[in-house]
């Protein structure tokens, strides 16, 4: 099968379908002003996109990059989903790999929503970046970009799979007064997971807990029992209860 960005896209309209276009438009906040204003989809199911990804897996990365400049955002999907699944696959090259992580930071102007970063921030640039200097994370972190923020905390799923911490409390800590929702619900994600060390997550929050976002907080204790729940929303300062709230 030809492994191109056209046959791809042309498999994808063929399943288009309205009533899950009508789904997704009530999913995904595409409205004026909103985080994914003018995001255009066609209304695909994503179950059906990542199964289109792997029959187009060995798509070669020049076809990639044509697919993620598609305005049809299942399109951009299925590059990240191939982007993925490639990157994972024993057979691919460190080159390859190599290639896929330039190519998810050179185009992020086109990594432009939540799921588009979900799908491959921990899948390519995580690991890609496991054994070397992990310096792109904190440049995304201090980026002006929401996505490229996302992609700094929620790339550390690789690291925290493997024992490795360090970085998501640090990136964590400066994502605590970031302004949006998107990244307080990653942050928090990831503190949670960060878990596995239960001690070092209290030490985090004992010091963070009173002034972090609301919904940061909630996310990171979601694994705690009731009773430890209470006790680290008690400890939220009523003037962060407001402007967080607000």
């Amino acid at each position: 099968m030809e492994a191109s960005a056209e046959k791809f896209i042309e498999r994808l309209q063929a399943l288009q379908s309205d009533d899950e276009l009508r789904k997704i438009q009530r999913y995904f906040k595409s409205g004026a002003g909103e985080y994914g204003e003018g995001d255009n989809f066609i209304g695909v199911r994503m179950g059906q996109v990542f199964a289109l990804a792997r029959q187009f897996v060995a798509m070669p990365t020049a076809e990639i990059e044509r697919l993620m400049e598609s305005d049809i955002h299942e399109a951009r999907a299925g590059a990240m989903s191939i982007m993925a699944k490639q990157f994972a696959l024993k057979k691919t090259s460190e080159e390859r790999r190599g290639e896929l992580f330039e190519l998810y930071l050179r185009r992020h102007d086109r990594i432009n929503n939540w799921d588009l970063v979900d799908l491959a921030a921990w899948h390519v640039i995580g690991p890609w970046l496991v054994d070397k200097p992990r310096d792109v994370l904190y440049r995304l972190a201090r980026s002006d970009n929401l996505w490229e923020r996302r992609t700094a905390i929620y790339a550390t799923m690789a690291f925290i799979r493997r024992g490795q911490l360090d970085d998501t409390f640090a990136l964590a800590e400066m994502l605590l007064d970031d302004k949006e929702d998107l990244i307080h619900k990653a942050t928090g994600g990831m503190l949670r997971a960060a878990g596995l060390d239960r001690p070092r997550l209290e030490a985090f929050l004992a010091r963070h807990a009173a002034t972090m976002p609301r919904t940061m907080l909630r996310y990171a204790i979601e694994h705690f029992d009731r009773e430890r729940r209470a006790h680290y929303l008690g400890l939220r300062a009523p003037a962060a209860e407001r402007s967080t709230d607000a």
